[in-house]
């Protein structure tokens, strides 16, 4: 399944939340899509629906498609801990995300773009990987002939909540932050029941 790129209001309705950031127009139609609006009556979902719902609102969250989601899984299950919180770390740490989370956008799809386009340092690198894992300790910048560009400046200069994460440290001057640790699942403001995709995989 490729990427969503469709309309990220319809798809916030969809779930019952803003998951792509502050949306002006999801806070005045919080209720599902459909002609009958908020009074029309729904079934009561399964528990294979909630958790694959619960499962589908994390992939859009975080813009992860579905084999980059199961291995991601994976590899969080492989690891000693709570597997649930330990797969929200590892999707954190993403460095299209670990971006957003620096302010240098105000969407995960704006600072994929970031990425994507070559915009990005990791440790003096340029990384184009939106995928990347980044590991604590690692220093994110701008690259140097990108500090000019207007979509850039203008985020480094907006107060952006994204920023506010004991995890992250960032300097805007020089325009870097480094990712000191993984965040603890109560640092994680994302509204995301993982158990539920737990549960979904262990089926």
């Amino acid at each position: 399944m490729a990427r969503y790129t469709g309309p990220a209001t319809k798809k916030a309705r969809a779930f019952g939340e803003a998951i792509y950031g502050p949306d002006k127009s999801f806070d005045k139609k919080k209720y599902a899509p459909g002609q009958h609006g908020p009074s029309r009556k729904r079934k009561q979902k399964s528990d294979y629906a909630l958790q694959l719902m619960e499962k589908q609102k994390a992939k859009y969250t975080y813009g992860v498609l579905e084999r980059q989601f199961r291995n991601t899984f994976d590899k969080a299950s492989r690891k000693s801990g709570v597997t649930g919180t330990i797969l929200l770390q590892y999707l954190e740490a993403r460095l299209d995300n670990v971006v957003y989370r620096m302010g240098l956008g105000t969407t995960r799809r704006g600072t994929r773009q970031l990425v994507s386009h070559r915009h990005i340092l990791v440790n003096g690198i340029v990384t184009n990987i939106p995928s990347y894992s980044v590991k604590p300790g690692d220093v994110i910048e701008v690259r140097g002939k990108s500090r000019g560009l207007d979509v850039v400046v203008n985020n480094v200069r907006s107060k952006h909540d994204n920023r506010k994460h004991s995890w992250i440290e960032w300097n805007a001057e020089r325009m870097e932050g480094k990712f000191l640790a993984y965040p603890e699942r109560d640092q994680i403001p994302e509204m995301i029941n993982e158990q539920l995709i737990v549960e979904l995989y262990n089926k």
